[in-house]
């Protein structure tokens, strides 16, 4: 495993590839293979969207500015070193970062100077030849830049943009800010998440980075279809907190044809199903310290079987549990005792036996069950292993779903910084070595 030494913020410009002939950019396989993205995108929310497409063989070229690193090349994850925001390494490594190798695989990576004609020259050249252009900046950027829609028409006028942002381009308040936790808390989805009579607990990570992501995807390869069929281009403008409102699914419908609100004293119901009624329905501790396992009983049906899993202790005859009804009017003293018996059981072994009777359960798992013990996730290859020259190898999460006439084309992991301006500026964009080297030199590339 290759352990990394350097101390430096930012590497000395190359234009050089790295040793590993099997980083060398080469012909991309899959559905999305001839596609070709200008991808401005950082952070989590647009780098999610356009590393789908290069999964499925799209050629991504990431832009990114040296003397602005994005900020997961900042967060070095693996090896040992766990970092959160707030806590970024002063010096960092820009090639150790594990958030940016997981956001960036299969990408192509070049760097380049906006502030410098020749740079914006390049960019040009790149978006003429791609034909798609990602941004998930902050508000204005692109604008600054002269990059917007209609101006980029006049560079190709079947191009593609799509813009990803928190609350989109659109509206009075186009123009803030957000990060996934606002997402989330604009959206309704931090409002409508917790315990009955608590407060509201929101969630613990940006999730909606992700779930705007796969918007942002499915957009773009609306988009592509489109192109494809008639010809032209379009303009992609995803709203993240809009992403967040539909999630909100019954919950916003009871509001607007019920008029019942969002919180009340038996909402939200935590992990109790309110439609349909079901009662043991919930999540109960097993033998460990924080291990718990996830138990959906629907009717008397699945209960006589709950029962008989158990071994039909006493207290399961307790005329408050005689009925669906009644088990779920007494669901507090219900769940009490479900959780004297199940603290007794290994989550895995107690979900083996409950889903052999047929019951619904699943074992909490956390992300080393996942990575390392579930059989299932490792039967379907759900996780997949890179190299990486400075980082070494690492497991990646990979699209949840299975083709019959294709796969995904992992061909290597995120591009270190600057990795392919050789590739991109002279082979794809035909500028000749000496132009390069001087480019280099100066800090255009």
């Amino acid at each position: 495993m290759i352990q990394n030494t350097s101390t430096h913020c930012v590497p000395e410009p190359s234009t050089g590839l790295v040793g590993d002939a099997s980083r060398a950019p080469r012909p991309r396989t899959g559905p999305l293979a001839g596609v070709k993205v200008a991808d401005f995108c950082w952070m989590g929310v647009g780098a999610v969207a356009t590393r789908l497409l290069a999964d499925f063989g799209a050629d991504v070229i990431k832009i990114e500015n040296r003397k602005r690193l994005d900020m997961p090349r900042r967060l070095p994850i693996y090896k040992g070193e766990v970092r959160s925001y707030g806590a970024e390494d002063p010096n960092p490594d820009p090639n150790k970062g594990g958030l940016f190798n997981n956001y960036s695989r299969n990408k192509l990576g070049v760097t380049v100077d906006m502030a410098d004609p020749r740079g914006r020259e390049l960019v040009i050249d790149l978006i003429e030849h791609c034909g798609i252009v990602t941004e998930n900046f902050a508000p204005g950027v692109m604008e600054r830049w002269n990059l917007t829609y209609p101006e980029l028409r006049e560079i190709r006028d079947d191009v593609i943009f799509a813009r990803m942002s928190g609350y989109g381009h659109t509206g009075p308040q186009a123009h803030y800010r957000s990060y996934g936790p606002v997402v989330q808390a604009v959206s309704g989805l931090s409002f409508n998440s917790g315990l009955p009579g608590r407060e509201p607990s929101g969630w613990g990570l940006s999730y909606m980075d992700n779930q705007a992501a796969y918007y942002n995807s499915a957009g773009l390869l609306l988009a592509i279809y489109q192109r494809m069929v008639t010809g032209q281009g379009t303009e992609v403008d995803v709203s993240a907190i809009e992403a967040g409102v539909g999630l909100l699914g019954s919950d916003l419908l009871d509001t607007v044809v019920n008029d019942r609100p969002s919180r009340r004293p038996d909402f939200p119901r935590g992990n109790r199903l309110e439609h349909p009624h079901a009662a043991p329905h919930g999540v109960y501790p097993t033998a460990g310290d924080d291990q718990w396992i996830a138990i959906a009983a629907f009717g008397d049906d699945d209960w006589t079987t709950l029962r008989s899993v158990m071994g039909d202790p006493a207290w399961a005859s307790d005329p408050r549990f005689a009925s669906s009804a009644d088990r779920v009017a007494h669901q507090d003293e219900l769940d009490a005792a479900m959780s004297a018996w199940t603290v007794h059981h290994d989550k895995h072994d107690l979900m083996t036996l409950l889903q052999g009777a047929g019951i619904a359960a699943g074992a909490v798992q956390d992300s080393r069950d996942l990575a390392e013990h579930d059989p299932q996730i490792a039967a379907r290859g759900t996780f997949f292993e890179l190299d990486h020259p400075v980082i070494g190898p690492a497991l990646f999460e990979g699209f949840p779903g299975q083709f019959g006439t294709s796969k995904p084309d992992h061909w290597r992991s995120a591009p270190l910084l600057g990795e392919d301006n050789d590739f991109v500026f002279g082979e794809l964009l035909g500028r000749d070595p000496d132009t390069l080297a001087q480019l280099s030199a100066e800090g255009v590339i």
